[in-house]
């Protein structure tokens, strides 16, 4: 599975923990973050799966 995920994070929880839950739901072991997101704050994270992990760098601005 490739592509780029638009993931609403909640307060409460990290970065890891967003992508590592996205891991296990599906059932996939490649995919990171683009940028960190303060555990005590919420908004939108990019997780990249798959072969999307290379482009991450060109999506951090």
């Amino acid at each position: 599975m490739n592509g780029i995920l638009n993931i609403f994070k909640p307060k409460g929880i990290s970065s890891y923990q967003t992508v590592k839950e996205v891991r296990d739901i599906l059932n996939i072991s490649k995919a990171g973050h683009t940028g960190t997101l303060d555990p005590s704050a919420s908004g939108v994270l990019l997780v990249c799966i798959g072969q999307a992990t290379k482009i991450a760098e060109f999506l951090v601005g």
